[in-house]
């Protein structure tokens, strides 16, 4: 092939253009991870950093609450209706009397139950101001959803890169500020007032956009797309709270069973394995779920599966095996203190690259609204996790939950392949 063919091809290749412009924003993502990391290690120490990790999880519950897990049902719908507004109309019209009612419960929760959560986070009531903030901020975690949905299926991916990039060094800087004048409180405050420079940016650059698809003449619930809507609420509502609460529960179990810092080790490993996984989150929303949800065809569906993964596994193992083989330079330079982290890499890069290749194959769930499917291996993978990470803790210490998390993957991969097998051979009977 000659090289004029060659960028042709590369410019007709959807998946690899996102990839590519997916790898720039991960870059620099990475870069200034690394210096935010190293920075947050020397100066909270791993007890803070465990603390970091509990309102970070945190925020990941009262993304999903807020806007009561409409998000997968915008792209999904948006992708499908893009050239029908007055079906969009009834479709958004339904989704903001949703996240109404998700940001009018999730606010009042965090107020009424303040101390408790604040308590049951940090063991003490010394940051319930953040869970007071966090309260004031929940409308623009929810709004960030929704717009969010919209840029995903629209499948705008260079507007999803610029909007990465420009929220991402905003609220590192916003972070950096913080932590040098309020320390460790500092950087609690800058995590909860993130998602409003989150929002502010896609206003910033998507606005534009948002107002061409995003046109609401009053609130009014549609009967059919409210029951849509639901079945991706209880789908979020399941993944998103259930992983989070469960993380939060570990790390507190790690604190109490051996200790903080401990508690930090595993927080450092998470944070590592998230900035590298966020390398798919886009690859999901913007081209996995419009794609499966315009497949019907179980040949066509498995072409697509098999295409996806000749274009990233290969790339995304190859730089799982740089990450481990540098696994010591990489502690020693972002965490120089977290030394018992060396043993933590092997089994969470593993879980990890089961767990994306899983995650292609179970967004056909998503892709296909199928509730009962989803709901039962999502249930079963958390336990598997939760309930092995309680087991290996014993015998193997913080190592036994990133194993829990190797085998849980195994098996939910195997799961998923079967069940979504049996729909196609069913659907064709």
């Amino acid at each position: 092939m000659s090289f004029k063919n060659l960028i042709y091809s590369f410019r007709e290749h959807t998946l690899l253009k996102m990839l590519s412009l997916n790898s720039i924003v991960i870059g620099i993502r990475l870069i200034v991870s690394v210096f935010i990391q190293n920075l947050l290690a020397e100066t909270i120490g791993a007890s803070g950093l465990s603390k970091v990790g509990q309102i970070r999880n945190l925020l990941g519950i009262l993304t999903s609450t807020s806007s009561l897990g409409v998000f997968n049902g915008i792209v999904k719908y948006t992708s499908e209706l893009k050239e029908d507004k007055g079906l969009l109309k009834k479709m958004f019209s339904t989704t903001f009397i949703f996240i109404s009612v998700g940001v009018f419960l999730s606010a009042l929760f965090l107020l009424l139950f303040s101390n408790e959560i604040a308590t049951y986070l940090f063991g003490n009531t010394d940051y319930v101001f953040v869970i007071k903030l966090l309260s004031i901020v929940v409308p623009a975690i929810a709004l960030n959803r929704v717009f969010s949905g919209v840029l995903n299926g629209l499948s705008a991916y260079k507007k999803y890169a610029k909007i990465e990039i420009f929220s991402y060094l905003l609220s590192s800087v916003l972070l950096v500020s913080f932590l040098l004048k309020f320390n460790l409180e500092g950087v609690l405050i800058a995590i909860a007032l993130t998602p409003v420079l989150q929002l502010l940016v896609i206003v910033f650059v998507f606005g534009k956009t948002l107002r061409k698809y995003i046109k609401i003449d009053s609130l009014k619930l549609n009967s059919s797309y409210s029951r849509a809507l639901l079945v991706f609420m209880i789908m979020s509502l399941v993944s998103t709270v259930l992983v989070n609460f469960i993380e939060i529960d570990l790390r507190t179990q790690i604190s109490n069973r051996i200790s903080e810092d401990e508690a930090g080790n595993w927080t450092a490993m998470l944070f590592l394995s998230k900035n590298y996984m966020v390398f798919s989150s886009g690859l999901f929303t913007l081209y996995v779920i419009p794609k499966f949800a315009r497949i019907h065809d179980r040949g066509e569906f498995k072409n697509e599966v098999f295409h996806i993964y000749k274009t990233i596994m290969p790339l995304f193992g190859l730089g799982m095996i740089l990450v481990y083989l540098f696994r010591n330079i990489i502690v020693d330079v972002i965490y120089p203190d977290f030394k018992y982290m060396e043993p933590l890499f092997k089994w969470q890069l593993l879980g990890d690259f089961i767990k994306l290749a899983s995650l292609v194959v179970a967004h056909q769930f998503l892709a296909k609204k199928m509730l009962l499917s989803f709901v039962i291996t999502e249930i079963i993978s958390l336990g598997l996790f939760y309930g092995l990470s309680l087991f290996l803790v014993n015998d193997y210490g913080t190592e036994g939950i990133v194993m829990a998390h190797f085998y849980r993957y195994i098996i939910y991969f195997l799961m998923v392949l079967i069940i979504i097998w049996y729909s196609f051979k069913t659907k064709k009977d």
